[in-house]
């Protein structure tokens, strides 16, 4: 199912992963104001709070990074505030310096959409980010996200701050069972997944079909080329940043995925991993 958001109503349509409340917060890659990237693992067992907007030049982005600026600044050091946008970084930094802002990281996702496709924050038609904020807390689990509806207006400020007192008093949650959620360096001398457990985690999987009992296998339909395109290169994206590359086969429209680990000559945990992701970007 597509997700909207709308611009002065006019729709407009998210793309990227469809997370969970409670769900480990993906890792991602954005661009500091000196060129670096910058990791969200980076920030260690810091409670995350995260702004997204679309542009610094516009009123309401400006008030955005301003007011949580502001905030921040009464916040304890095992908080950080970050700004998200596809601002470039040279705007990022000229911005910064001309308003002081001094208690919000402000970085960008002009490169990749990493963010912006990771937490399905990516706007398909204007390719900027929707207008969110978001927390995660010490034990990575995101554990608020609020996507504003409509792009012109603020987020709820005083929500956000609500919930992260919430937050900050029980920063650490019990983990949920079940696969991780980033895959794993492959080994050669790994045996594959045997075919019980193999029959269990496809059982969780939406349409997924099985191959020689060492591949699983999803074909995908969209309206047009283009369409399909557009997916398969969200597809490649998560797949270079997990390291584990599916074979993608695009005919027109419809896209074939399959998925096996070469390491160990059949499927691992990792085949499954990038599956529910996939699943995820379908929505």
């Amino acid at each position: 199912m597509e997700r909207k958001i709308t611009f002065k109503t006019s729709p407009l349509t998210l793309v990227g992963r469809n997370l969970k409340l409670g769900s480990p917060a993906p890792d991602f890659s954005v661009v500091s104001q000196d060129l670096k990237e910058i990791r969200l693992s980076g920030f260690g067992t810091k409670i995350k709070v995260i702004s997204s907007f679309p542009s610094l030049d516009t009123p309401v982005c400006d008030l955005q990074v301003k007011e949580f600026n502001k905030r921040a600044s009464g916040f304890s050091e095992d908080i950080v505030v970050i700004g998200i946008s596809k601002d470039l970084p040279f705007a990022q930094k000229r911005f910064c310096q001309e308003n002081s802002i001094k208690n919000e990281i402000v970085l960008s996702d002009y490169k990749t959409s990493s963010f912006g496709i990771n937490y399905g924050l990516l706007i398909k038609e204007l390719n900027l980010l929707a207008r969110s904020v978001l927390i995660i807390d010490k034990n990575n689990s995101l554990r608020y996200f609020k996507i504003v509806p409509e792009l012109t207006n603020p987020p709820d400020y005083a929500d956000a701050l609500k919930n992260l007192e919430e937050i900050i008093k029980n920063p650490l949650p019990a983990a949920k069972a079940g696969l991780v959620s980033r895959c794993k360096p492959c080994e050669i001398s790994s045996p594959p997944m045997p075919q019980d457990k193999i029959k269990q985690l496809l059982a969780g999987c939406r349409g997924w079909e099985l191959l020689e009992g060492k591949k699983i296998l999803k074909e995908f339909k969209f309206r047009d080329f283009s369409e399909a395109k557009y997916f398969l290169d969200l597809v490649a994206l998560i797949a270079e940043e997990q390291g584990h590359h599916p074979t993608l086969t695009l005919i027109y429209n419809k896209l074939k995925i399959t998925l096996t680990t070469h390491a160990t000559g059949g499927l691992t945990e990792n085949d499954f991993i990038i599956a529910g992701i996939i699943d995820e970007l379908e929505g």
